[in-house]
């Protein structure tokens, strides 16, 4: 799907959802936008889902269309009435809804307490179903699991093809949209100087302290961006990122640490210097890209980086510990 239907899809239904809502059990409240009349999913079955989740507020957390890797998982036993897996069974293959998840019951059946910091009434999911592997009956469960199997592996290498032949042509049409006059470096790595700080540079020795934001270079499907990761606060609560837990301001990096595009980059500016690289996947995390990260095969990559310090000495033994994947190599 082209990226603008993407967005018009997720808005329509967006627009769609703010009305006509059917009760079901444990306070789950559901609208179906489209049907394509095939048998329901049920228990056991194994199911290829695109799903946007957003607060009540109609604010976006997370979205498959925006990572660019559809959910592929088993549909599990219902815990509770009401819940995601009971929400699913109302659907088919090519069905598409939105759900309304409720937090109390899910607190109260799941023995987890709501958090404090929690507000909303409910969890909103709008989803697509895009397969849905059926047990035959009599079917061996082997027989089924290796079905199964065979299908999705194909079908993610089908995806990371895709990923893969569309890579230059996101970093053109990032370079273009931001209209960035940018430097190439023999590797491949595109960047940005915006200062160059003074005239220090790293070594291998040097323990380095960083702000970044990283982001793939697709903007999400309601046109802001793609960030998965930084040290600013303010980015991060503004992109949906902040982590309490989190220690945000300049984070320690030793060159040979990190990602090889982001170590090479570091090396191009001085104390107080800032940079934007581009960084393409071969320089990034590859043709296996961090699936915990939201980071798929062949995913180039842009970081906004800040060098605020050069510690001469001895390297520390290792950076601290990212927010999300942040730039550490696998």
């Amino acid at each position: 799907m082209k990226k603008s239907l993407v967005i018009l899809f997720a808005a329509s239904l967006g627009l769609a959802a703010c009305n006509n809502y059917k009760k079901g059990p444990g306070g789950l409240m559901y609208q179906i936008h489209k049907t394509e009349g095939k048998d329901k999913i049920v228990e056991g079955d194994i199911i290829k889902i695109n799903a946007i989740q957003k607060t009540e507020k109609d604010s976006v957390t997370s979205s498959t269309y925006d990572s660019q890797q559809p959910a592929v998982f088993p549909v599990s036993k219902k815990q509770w009435a009401g819940d995601i897996s009971d929400a699913l069974m109302l659907l088919a293959e090519g069905d598409s809804a939105t759900f309304k998840i409720d937090l109390d019951s899910m607190a109260k059946y799941s023995n987890q307490p709501k958090p404090a910091t929690q507000k909303d009434k409910y969890m909103v999911f709008t989803v697509k179903i895009e397969k849905v592997m059926h047990k035959v009956a009599g079917e061996a469960d082997s027989t089924f699991q290796r079905k199964a199997t065979e299908f999705f592996q194909a079908d993610y290498k089908a995806t990371v093809a895709k990923h893969k032949e569309a890579e230059a042509g996101k970093i053109k049409n990032f370079i273009a949209d931001k209209n960035l006059k940018v430097q190439t470096t023999a590797s491949g790595l595109q960047y940005v100087i915006t200062a160059p700080g003074d005239a220090q540079r790293a070594t291998l020795t040097d323990t380095l302290m960083v702000n970044y934001t990283g982001k793939l270079l697709p903007k999400k499907s309601d046109g802001k961006e793609n960030i998965f990761d930084t040290s600013v606060e303010s980015v991060a609560k503004e992109a949906g990122k902040f982590s309490p837990m989190a220690q945000y301001g300049p984070r320690p990096f030793t060159l040979g640490r990190a990602i090889p595009g982001f170590d090479e980059g570091l090396k191009l500016i001085g104390k107080g210097g800032k940079i934007t690289l581009i960084i393409p996947s071969n320089l990034a995390y590859g043709e296996g890209g961090m699936p915990q990260g939201g980071i798929t095969p062949f995913s180039p990559l842009c970081f906004e980086v800040e060098l605020a310090d050069i510690k001469k000495g001895t390297a520390a033994p290792a950076p601290a510990a990212p927010v999300a994947p942040a730039p550490v190599k696998k």
